[in-house]
């Protein structure tokens, strides 16, 4: 079939079509109202951009872009002082600090384009990347030109659809994997879950339970996160700045509005001890799939009272009584998240330098930017 798409960007969410929704409510992340809340509060080094594809004025394909500029950031995260840290902040900022997304730099999975049945992921794809093409002359335009074009998240039984002319001087990257919950069929409560644990694991699970003694969790409404909103963010940056690499930093107001949003769709849970909030985890509902989004807590709390364990089992033990089929646990804290039982999913993603010397030689600098993560898959289960 003739591959007749067009395709329309969008600077705003209330340009988008009537008929946006209609691809939208497949994944929460490419919903109008999820794209108002990155329009209202997206980091302030993030522009981001709304794709339609169109076959015979019909909506058939629908993606958010982002656009990263590095150089805005202060910091790309102070964990790793080592040299390669060093060395991965000089070529970031001297050969790559604009990074233009097919895809959501804020989230791990794939929520970069949804596609009507109607046309095949291969023709979406090309067409996305004919927006991209654009999107790159509109940044020039303006004074910034984009360094490395990636669009990111893919499975690996996606990768055929890349197997195009289109695509044929891009590096396959493939980065820390995303850690994913099942949720078995037959539990219908934490209990359930604790009973499938084997020993060794249950009584991790009663340890850090123990330790959480006195601390009090609470759902918190939309005034107590505005009222909140100074400690939030300091205990969400103290997290933030210590991961072993940043492309972005959350903007204070960022909970807010998603709370004003998504409404009940989006779930804050602050931890208290002694009446002071010293700890939250937030979490979105995407139809039968729970995603873990942003946390935020006071270090010296957490490690005495195992609180990020804990909020791993509060997670799970909650997705579990409202009936949820997955987790999505995301990047990050590979050991901990495999230790409640996710998974390792191999996510994949396809990246472009614009300057042709430097792409020939991506495959061989790429690796050795990537923050080296040791850790050994655990298996809780019995």
């Amino acid at each position: 079939m003739k591959n007749t798409l067009s395709h329309i960007i969008y600077d705003k969410t209330s340009q988008l079509p009537n008929t946006w929704n209609d691809l939208g409510q497949k994944n929460i992340f490419l919903s109008k109202e999820y794209l108002e809340v990155l329009e209202k509060s997206a980091p302030t080094n993030m522009t981001c951009h709304f794709i339609g594809l169109f076959q015979d004025n019909i909506l058939v394909g629908i993606a958010v872009s982002q656009f990263l500029d590095l150089n805005k950031l202060e910091s790309f995260g102070d964990r790793d002082q080592c040299i390669k840290a060093h060395v991965r902040k000089f070529i970031l900022k001297s050969f790559s600090s604009h990074v233009l997304l097919i895809g959501n730099n804020m989230l791990t999975g794939q929520n970069s384009f949804i596609l009507s049945d109607s046309i095949t992921a291969s023709q979406g794809i090309q067409a996305f990347k004919k927006a991209a093409d654009e999107l790159k002359i509109k940044f020039k335009s303006i004074g910034k030109k984009v360094h490395i074009t990636t669009f990111k998240d893919f499975f690996k039984k996606d990768l055929e659809n890349f197997n195009t002319i289109a695509f044929k001087n891009n590096y396959k990257y493939c980065i820390q994997p995303n850690m994913v919950f099942e949720i078995q069929k037959n539990w219908k409560s934490e209990q359930d879950y604790i009973n499938a644990l084997s020993k060794k694991y249950r009584d991790q699970y009663k340890r850090a339970r123990k330790k959480a003694e006195g601390i009090e969790k609470r759902k918190l409404h939309l005034d107590e996160i505005i009222r909140y909103e100074d400690v939030i963010y300091d205990l969400y940056f103290h997290v933030a700045k210590n991961a072993p690499f940043n492309t972005f930093f959350l903007t204070k107001n960022h909970f807010r509005v998603f709370k004003e949003t998504l409404h009940d769709k989006f779930l804050f849970y602050g931890y208290f001890l002694d009446d002071k909030l010293i700890g939250f985890n937030t979490l979105i509902k995407n139809g039968s799939v729970m995603d873990t989004y942003f946390l935020g807590y006071d270090d010296s709390i957490q490690r005495e009272k195992m609180l990020y364990l804990n909020m791993l089992y509060d997670m799970i033990a909650y997705s579990i009584n409202k009936g949820f089929k997955e987790i999505i646990f995301s990047r990050t804290a590979l050991e901990i998240k495999s230790s409640v039982g996710a998974k390792p999913i191999e996510m994949f993603g396809f990246m472009e330098h614009s300057n042709s010397q430097i792409n020939k030689h991506v495959p061989k600098i790429f690796p050795k930017l990537e923050p080296e993560i040791v850790w050994q898959e655990r298996n809780p289960f019995k």
